[in-house]
């Protein structure tokens, strides 16, 4: 298993993924997104699992400091060039993605 965290540590459930991961013994590499944001690679490689849309956290206080409900803008850009605006956890396991909190399909790829 090659598991990557993407999140902020401030983020509940990022914590609550790294929790899930030290329970069970199994390594992972953390990527802060207040530190470095995805490469274009790296969003490539996760929109091919999960819609640009459901990516940007139109809920998150971000999306609100920048007004953009009210603008025209290219998510993808936006997302790369803001890393703030993502969903958080984003978690990866090779090909496998997962959005959110979803200890259930995780226990499934340790299972395997």
């Amino acid at each position: 298993m090659n598991i990557q965290i993407i999140g902020t540590k401030k983020c509940n459930d990022t914590k609550k993924a790294e929790r899930f991961f030290k329970e069970r013994g199994i390594k992972f590499h953390f990527k802060d997104l207040t530190e470095k944001g995805l490469t274009k690679g790296e969003l490539d490689n996760i929109i091919r699992k999960i819609s640009l849309d459901d990516l940007l956290d139109k809920e998150g206080k971000q999306y609100k400091k920048r007004n953009l409900e009210y603008m025209v803008y290219d998510i993808e850009e936006e997302l790369l060039n803001d890393p703030l605006l993502l969903k958080t956890p984003i978690v990866r396991n090779g090909n496998d993605v997962t959005l959110g909190y979803q200890p259930d399909i995780w226990k499934k790829w340790i299972s395997e």
